[in-house]
This record gives C-alpha cells, structure tokens and sequence, in this order.
C-alpha cells in the first residue's frame, strides 16, 4: 500500500477526476501543512511574546514572499518540463532538466544573500514599519524584529528554495505522496523548534525564523534523499548538473512568468503593506490572523491548480488534448466544491479560529469581520487556479501572469488606495480599513472571469515544448 502511494501516478491513463483526486489529495494535506508553518510561527508569537510580535512576523511577510519568487518561477518551468518530459517518456531529457535546475538553484541561493540583505532594513523603514517596542518596556521595536526575522530566513534561503524546486520535480513525476511526507516531518521539527527557541531559549521572533529554516532544511534534504532512489524514471549524473544553456533557457522561458506573477502579487502586498501599517499595530495584527485563516481556506484552490499543471503537462506531453480539456473540466468542477464547503466551515467557525492567535477580544472580532468580506472570492479564486493550472502544464505561462498583472496592479492597488482616499474623514484620515479586503475580493472575481475566458480561447493547446 505504502509503495503504492509513494510511486508516480502516470495521469494520462484511467478516469481524469481519479487521477487528479489521487495525486491531489497528498498536496492538500501538504499544503495545510505548509501553511501551519506560517500558522504555528503566528500562533506561538502571538502567545508567547504578545500582539506586536505577531505585527513583526505578518509585516515580513509580504518581501519574504518576494524572496522567494525566483524559486517560485524554477519550480513551475522545473514542472512543467518534468511533467511533459515524463509524459513523452525522454529520459534524456528528464534527467537533464532535474540536474539544471538544482545547479540554477545554488547559483540564484547564493546571490540572493548577496544582493538582497543590504535592502531589508532599509525597505522595512520605507514601507512606515512602526518602530514601537515589540513588547513592554522592550528596547527592541517592531521594526528590529522584522529586520531580524527576514535576515534569519535570507540566510536559510537554500532550503526554502531547494525544497520549493525538488518537491516541485517530484510531483511533476507524477508523485505527490512522498512531497506530502517529507513535508509533514518539517512541519512537526517546526512546531518542536519553534515552541523550544522561543518559549524557552527566548530568542523571540528570530527564533521563530531558525525554526522555519531549519525545518525546511530537512525537507529538502528528504526530497534530494527521494530524487536519488527514483533512477527508473532519469539519470542523476554529475554531467547532468552542468549547466546547459537550451533547458536553462527553457525553464526560464515556463517559469518567468510564474515568477514575475509572484513577484507582482508580492510588489502589491508590500505596496498595500504599506497601506495597511498606516491603521496602526492592531489593524496589522488582525490582517495577520486573516492571511493565516485564508491560507487554509486556499489550499483546495493552489492544490487543485498545481494537480491540474502536473496533468495537464503529462497529457500535452502525451499529445492527448481531449483528455486534458475533460480533466480541467472536472478538476475545476472539484476545486469549486471543496473551497465552497470549506469557506462554510470557516465562516461558521471563524470567531473561534481567531481566538487561537491572540487573547485580545477586540482584536478576534475586528478579524473575523474582515474575513467575511473575502469569503465570496475563494470560488472565484477555485476557478481562476484550475484553469490556470491546465493552462501553465500545457505551456501557456504567460497569460495567467498577464491576468495577474492587470488583476493586481490595475484593480488591486488602486482601488485600495482609491477606497481609502474616497472615504477620508476627519476621524479616519486613511479611510475605511476594510479598503484592504474590498480590493482584494474584488481582483480575485475579475481574475476569475478574465481566467475563463482567454481558457476558452484555446491557445494554450499551442504552447506545448517540442520534443
């Protein structure tokens, strides 16, 4: 049984919705678990050290996420190639496109640090971080927190990344169940370390950071491990690590747009950051608890979606474009159902869920509120991941960033900034707070639409790689 699920599914053969149930449903349970990293890291700040220290873990998140996007953009093009690779069964080309991609890995690692913490401290100021003191009597301010937690993370990049690249190759074979163990086991180090550095070795929000890298250190480790014992499918030669400019061009060319996409939401979470910091510490605190509940009602969407890439690539791969035009039917069919039920869940239980990050009342009601004005956009968002899913397996990677782009920047953005200019008051010089949320249901529902449509265009059926 066990060798079974952690054997590739090869989904261009059986029913389409059981192929992409089977391979799905070991990368929701991954994804949740992925999320409880972020979730367990806010839970035991907000406990154990208090409200603003949850302020200073939320207010790196969004140029974290920035961190990461050029390990985002690998792991797409890494998949999709795999994907289609797999499908047109190339070996050849299989096992050079996995050894690329962890030598571009090491290289992007290394001039990350290099490149980028000299800026932290300075972005942080400029996105009006509130330099309050992190707790009571404390000299050390939110801001100092924050600086500490993504230098932390700067440094532990590589298994953050590798483990975003290898697990991302590994599903692209079609094996989902063994990203899902290995992550599960990160997971559980997390929650260990972070509980350990914090509520007993005092490090505070740095400690939180160390915990997270450490974590996904092991879980990295754990896929290179896997990558090694599945030679059946590729060769994992030192030759095959060399560089070669036709598939670093290649996953370049799949992953960019995926990449920028990223990097465009997460230029507009810091952009809106800075927005957001403007309502003071609690109004910080409380997105916080939202960004963490959302994640979870999310995970049905970015599991469909990335099941529905590693489906589509295998049948493209397969030149069988029927079967994939049924399968996105069907996924997406799914997609909507889970996030419906789980939405419910959330909004019915929500006050609840809130409480678990802080013990400030005003602070669980203030989120909770906020989270209601997001709960239509989690079927939209369903819609616009299947099909952007099947859209990137097939090849297409750049119209998802280009609906991206205009979702984010031309609705987004503004409109935030618009709600908040038009509803300016004496008693509230930013405008309304729930201006933040409007904007971001609003571009979730539009992206939607935008997503079905240029789908039904058909033109992704000519972006597949030539073998």
């Amino acid at each position: 049984m066990f060798k079974r699920l952690n054997s590739p599914i090869d989904m261009t053969q059986g029913t389409p919705w059981k192929g992409i149930v089977a391979f799905t449903l070991p990368m929701l349970i991954g994804n949740i678990a992925q999320q409880l990293y972020s979730t367990v890291d806010s839970i035991v700040v907000g406990r154990y050290i208090g409200d603003n220290a949850l302020t200073a873990v939320g207010s790196s998140m969004p140029i974290l996420n920035l961190l990461l996007v050029l390990f985002i953009g690998i792991s797409a093009g890494a998949s999709i190639m795999v994907a289609q690779y797999f499908g047109a069964k190339n070996r050849e080309a299989l096992s050079a496109t996995i050894g690329n991609c962890i030598t571009v890995t090491a290289i992007v690692c290394v001039g990350m640090i290099i490149v980028a913490a000299p800026f932290i401290r300075p972005i942080l100021k400029m996105l009006n971080t509130p330099e309050v003191p992190i707790t009571e009597g404390s000299t050390k301010t939110i801001l100092d927190a924050c600086a500490e937690y993504l230098l932390i993370s700067l440094v532990g990049m590589a298994g953050m990344g590798y483990y975003n690249i290898l697990s991302g190759i590994i599903r692209g074979l079609g094996d989902s169940f063994s990203a899902l163990v290995y992550l599960i086991v990160a997971t559980v180090v997390n929650i260990f370390l972070d509980i350990f550095f914090v509520a007993y070795v005092k490090m505070g929000v740095a400690g939180v950071a160390l915990a997270t890298v450490i974590a996904q250190v092991i879980s990295s480790i754990l896929c290179l491990i896997k990558l090694s014992k599945m030679r059946e499918f590729f060769d994992f030669r030192l030759k095959d690590l060399k560089p070669k400019s036709s598939y670093v061009k290649t996953v370049i060319k799949l992953g960019l747009p995926s990449g920028l996409t990223q990097a465009i939401m997460s230029s507009a979470m810091i952009v809106v950051q800075s927005l957001t910091n403007c309502f003071g510490p609690q109004f910080i605190a409380a997105n916080v608890i939202i960004m963490r509940v959302d994640g979870f009602a999310m995970m049905p969407n970015f599991s469909f979606g990335m099941a529905l890439t590693t489906y589509a690539g295998q049948n493209v791969g397969a030149g069988l474009y029927d079967r994939v035009s049924k399968g996105a039917k069907q996924g997406t069919l799914l997609a909507v159902g889970c996030s419906a039920a789980i939405t419910v869940v959330i909004l019915i239980f929500g006050k609840w869920l809130m409480g678990i990050f802080t013990k400030t009342p005003e602070l669980v009601d203030m989120s909770y509120q906020l989270m209601l004005y997001l709960a239509v956009g989690y079927i939209a968002m369903a819609v616009t991941q299947s099909l952007s899913g099947i859209m990137r397996g097939a090849g297409d990677t750049m119209t998802p960033m280009w609906i991206s782009l205009i979702t984010t920047v031309a609705v987004r953005v503004p409109l935030a900034y618009g709600i908040s200019f038009l509803t300016r008051t004496p008693e509230l010089p930013y405008g309304i707070k729930e201006c933040i949320q409007i904007s971001l249901v609003s571009s979730w529902v539009i992206g939607a639409v935008l997503t079905a449509l240029f789908y039904a265009r058909g033109k992704w059926k000519t972006k597949a790689i030539k073998q």
